[in-house]
Order: C-alpha cells, then structure tokens, then sequence
C-alpha cells in the first residue's frame, strides 16, 4: 500500500517520514508538499498545494494511495497574520482530502487536531476530549471545523479518520514554523548556543506539550489502532507535561548557569492566554493505549544533547 503525506517537510512530516520509511518501506511513502526542498530522497516526492482537489485526486490514483496522513497547516501565529490563507489550507484544503479519499477509497485519513480548538471559555486544566470549543484564532476556527468535517465524513460515508489533538511540540530535527508554543525549542536552541532569549509569552505561562518521538508515535499508534474501538475521529486529547517558559528556563540553568531570559509578550500572548493548561488523556489510554517515554527534564536533556555541536543560524 502507499502511504500519502501531505505537509511532509513541516515539523511533524519530517520526522513522521523517517517512521513510515522503517514501518513500510521507502518504495511505500509519498511525500507531497507545497514545495519541495533540494535533497537526496529514499522516498518518491511530489508537490502538492492541497487547496488543488484536482491535483489531489491526480496524485492518490496515480500511486494507488490507501492511507493519507494529512499535515499540511498554517500554524497559530503565522495564521493570524494571513488569515486566507490559513483558512484555504486548514478547513479548504482539508475538505479536499476528505472528499478525495471517500470518492477514491482510500482506507484511511489521519489528520492531527490541536490545542488550538480551545478556547477563552474551555475549562483551564485537565480538559477532557468532549468539551466547550470556541477558539479565538483562525487556526483554531478552522481545525474545530476539520475536527467536525472528519467526523462527518467517518458518520455519514464510513470514512476512517482519526487523529489526535497535539498539544505544544518540541523538537531538535526542524526549525519552529511559527507556531504560539515554539518558543519553548527556540529557548533551548538559544541556551545551547550561548544567548540570551528574548520571550514574546509571559514567564508564567503554562501550556500542554510534548516531545516530538512521542508525538509521531501517538500518530503511528492511532493509524494502527483497531477501528472499532476508536470512539472519535480527531478528538483525542494527548499531552506528556506541561510547563511554562519560567519553568523552562529555570530547567536550562541547571544546563547552563548563565543562561537569562528577557520577557516581552507580544500578540501571541492572547493565544496563549486562551488555551487550557493541561489535558485529560484517559480516552487516548483506554481506547489505543496512548502513553510516553519522555518526561520534562528527559526531554530537556535529550533536545541538548542533540543540539550540542549543530551549526544553526540565530536570530533574534
């Protein structure tokens, strides 16, 4: 079978390739973005703008596709800024693939949610999958509405979508995309090389977030789960920990005593004031057996080690 990623050279395809490689085998992975970066690729690649149905519905008969991980997304910050465009790639783009797949009998769609579907009137901690959604973002206007297209989709023609609601991501392989929580591996990044950071969230800020490797295996874990125990299609809370930047920094000074961090909150602010502080993930457990290997300080001390000796760009 082949397996069609779209959004494959963001933070998360990146990293979700290197998996399906090992699990199917390079001949069985697409990859399929806006464009295409310079490389040497084991898997085959083909651009694809996912507001284009036709291009999409070209592109799953001519490689036979059964299984479309949909990840192509304008992210948090970056969606306030071009909210068109946000809105034709997250909810435009995700009808496409929706209908594509149904009229073309691909087996299975899955499509990570976000935090981001919260809002201002979500409960703040410990939030369970069924609750108030009433974001104040494009971006989470729009992921509220795949969430609610996805389950349509798997109601009314039998459609296997599923997915998760990531929480922040961290992650040592890709630089940050303009999401709210990237600050946290911008941190990191800053104190391995030597600089101070300037914040645009205040230092008591906490959010949900997760270490990348447990985070693609969560999305591994519901494509192979068992169909028929899946209760929702992309409503599965999932969370490793949460933390604020104060507590972050306070975490890398044990790394590096004379890393210091300067506070200047800036618009993402708002958007981060309008998220919960935490997740329940019981109905992750009970129905796919979602867990993780990292915790806070394991996953610290894992994004330094890797980052140590990298030749990286800065920028304030």
């Amino acid at each position: 079978m082949t397996i069609m990623v779209t959004g494959s050279f963001g933070q998360v395809g990146t990293e979700l390739l290197e998996s399906l490689v090992q699990i199917q085998g390079h001949s069985e992975v697409l990859a399929t973005d806006i464009r295409i970066p310079d490389g040497d690729y084991e898997f085959e690649t083909e651009v694809l703008d996912v507001t284009d149905q036709e291009r999409i519905r070209y592109l799953i008969k001519k490689h036979s596709v059964t299984s479309i991980f949909h990840l192509a997304a304008i992210l948090s910050a970056l969606g306030e800024r071009m909210q068109d465009r946000a809105f034709d790639v997250n909810l435009t783009g995700t009808f496409n693939i929706l209908k594509a797949a149904r009229d073309l009998g691909v087996e299975k769609v899955i499509i990570p949610s976000t935090i981001g579907v919260f809002g201002s009137e979500t409960p703040r901690e410990n939030v369970p999958a069924v609750t108030v959604e009433r974001p104040e973002t494009m971006y989470g206007i729009t992921k509220v509405a795949a969430e609610l297209l996805s389950s349509y989709f798997r109601r009314s023609f039998s459609l296997d979508v599923r997915g998760v609601r990531y929480p922040g991501l961290i992650s040592y392989k890709t630089v940050p995309s303009a999401g709210t929580t990237d600050y946290a591996v911008d941190m990191i990044r800053y104190a391995v090389a030597g600089k101070g950071y300037v914040c645009y969230l205040k230092p008591d800020t906490v959010l949900p977030m997760m270490y990348m490797p447990d985070a693609i295996n969560a999305l591994l874990n519901v494509w192979l789960a068992d169909g028929e125990k899946l209760r929702y299609a992309l409503e599965y809370n999932i969370q490793a920990f949460s933390f604020s930047p104060a507590m972050l920094e306070k975490e890398l000074r044990t790394h590096f005593p004379d890393f210091r961090v300067d506070y200047r909150p800036d618009y993402r602010q708002g958007i981060a004031d309008s998220w919960p502080s935490s997740l329940d993930v019981t109905d992750a457990v009970r129905d796919w057996g979602f867990s993780c290997d990292y915790d806070f300080k394991t996953m610290v001390s894992d994004m330094i080690e890797h980052l140590e000796g990298k030749q990286t760009h800065w920028e304030k």
